[in-house]
């Protein structure tokens, strides 16, 4: 699962890993190490207890100062550190990380080098295929990564100026697998388990990422597993099932991000399950509404229940 900022924190990594992701990676993490008292930024921290292997991903633009923040995330549980060179957001390219690294193939290497040559954990890369079509690197900094000791390479199949629209470049990511010898993650556009199978026999690629397409679709993990072991397609979840896994995904954000907090994040996840779902639109309207965790569960519970009683009657 791709780490995706305000979506991939502890609750729902544990739930995707639960349900078929093979590796999941924190939320990106600032590598001024100094802005980590935050509670956003404690929050989003590796923890002990997470399931194997834990991956963080760090942020940054200064050498010294990833390698620093990977040295401390290790000391705090991490087994493997990503950075993050793909991110197409404006708040992290405008502070030339990100994407936006991709544009100093110079400050590339020496990140790269300077955080690998810090911890003794495997190191990974996330980028895209490059600054802009005009200037679309990413083979090039796919051998600066591999030079330096990089251990896998996820690439997105974009721009960072494309951000997240116009086709995939399938043919970029096959031409920078070609080019090494590390494992690379292919990502992009990957929705269904059949576009699985399709993007790693067109790209050559070890794995894929799954990013927005598990928003609200945590079954997408094992549903592409099967697929891809087997070549029958899993049913969709029942009603019955979805009822189970949502309430225990609100159960684990009330308790992970207490009440308050936890109730406002809860609506973000709330509709992206329920938004193909009968009268999903209506439910997340009056979801939204809801201050208290135990309404938001009694709420959640009746409108599941609903579900499963009209399959019933259907049948």
């Amino acid at each position: 699962m791709a780490p995706m900022a305000g979506v991939t924190d502890q609750p729902y990594r544990l739930l995707c890993k639960r349900l078929g992701a093979g590796m999941v990676v924190a939320e990106m993490l600032t590598s001024d190490s100094r802005l980590w008292d935050s509670r956003k930024s404690q929050l989003r921290m590796i923890h002990q207890d997470e399931p194997e292997p834990r991956s963080v991903q760090i942020a940054g633009t200064e050498p010294d100062q990833m390698a620093a923040a990977a040295r401390l995330c290790v000391e705090r549980g991490a087994q493997i550190i990503d950075i993050n060179m793909g991110c197409p957001a404006k708040k992290v390219c405008k502070k030339a990380a990100g994407s936006a690294l991709l544009k100093d193939e110079v400050l590339v290497r020496s990140i790269l080098n300077a955080v690998v040559s810090a911890v003794e954990v495997p190191v990974t890369l996330k980028i895209r295929t490059g600054w802009s079509p005009e200037q679309r690197n990413g083979v090039t900094i796919a051998r600066i990564a591999e030079e330096a000791g990089i251990q896998a390479l996820a690439v997105h199949g974009r721009t960072r100026a494309c951000a997240y629209k116009g086709t995939v470049e399938y043919d970029t990511i096959a031409r920078i697998k070609e080019s090494i010898n590390i494992p690379v993650f292919a990502n992009g556009d990957i929705t269904t388990p059949e576009q699985a199978r399709q993007v790693l026999a067109h790209t050559g690629a070890d794995a894929i990422m799954i990013g927005r397409a598990a928003q609200g679709n945590p079954w997408i993990f094992r549903e592409i597993e099967h697929y891809l072991k087997t070549g029958v397609t899993l049913p969709t979840p029942s009603s019955k099932e979805l009822k189970a896994v949502i309430l225990e995904h609100l159960h684990r954000l009330h308790d992970f991000y207490g009440d308050y907090l936890g109730v406002r994040i809860a609506r973000k996840h709330l509709g992206w399950y329920v938004q193909r779902l009968p009268m999903g639109a209506q439910f997340k309207s009056f979801f939204n509404q809801l201050e208290i965790a135990s309404e938001q569960l009694a709420s959640a519970q009746e409108y599941f229940e609903q579900l499963i009683e009209g399959e019933v009657m259907a049948a």
